[in-house]
């Protein structure tokens, strides 16, 4: 870069200079023939300062509590999820490091059914609401089954608008979107 900016000609000044092993700064005095070159340094001074102070504020937002949601419409994928939610909360080191949702819609919804038969998956939700998880159900599923809130396991809340609609608004809210 140096060898480039020397053999650009007259008013191009390198921006380094050896000193030792190290290079170093070279910031010329302002004068005749220097002023554009003073300028736009001033100039690339103040955006990269813009630039600084925009990436504090993004890390500042990163370190709130990370959110995510995760999307079930897999009736095989039930027991699985619902792992790694736990695996989820236990790997971030707590409930309290992290924000999680899901969302269900179609066939597994029946497994949410508030049914003896459905008391295994009913103990992990349980467990995980516990921690808090917060559960939807997609409403278009539930009057195509013709379910309502109370036929589901308690701490559902419905996905008013639909689960597709849900998991848009999440990620709008910055949610994660995982699909497992």
């Amino acid at each position: 870069m140096e060898a480039s900016l020397q053999r650009a000609g007259k008013g191009i000044i390198s921006l380094f200079e050896r000193h030792g092993d190290q290079p170093a700064l070279h910031v010329p005095p302002v004068g005749r023939g220097n002023v554009m070159v003073h300028v736009r340094r001033r100039q690339a001074l103040l955006v990269a300062l813009g630039f600084g102070l925009a990436g504090k504020s993004a890390l500042a937002q990163t370190a709130s509590v990370p959110k995510v949601v995760y999307h079930l419409s897999d009736f095989g994928k039930v027991g699985f999820v619902l792992g790694n939610i736990r695996h989820h909360f236990e790997g971030m080191g707590g409930p309290e490091k992290v924000r999680i949702a899901l969302v269900v819609h179609g066939p597994p919804l029946a497994q949410f059914r508030n049914l003896p038969e459905n008391a295994q998956v009913a103990t992990e939700l349980q467990a995980l609401t516990a921690q808090g998880l917060t559960p939807y159900a997609c409403s278009h599923t539930m009057a195509a089954m013709k379910l309502t809130l109370a036929d589901l396991m308690p701490s559902f809340a419905v996905a008013e608008k639909g689960g597709v609609v849900m998991l848009a608004e999440l990620q709008q809210q910055g949610y994660a979107y995982l699909r497992p």
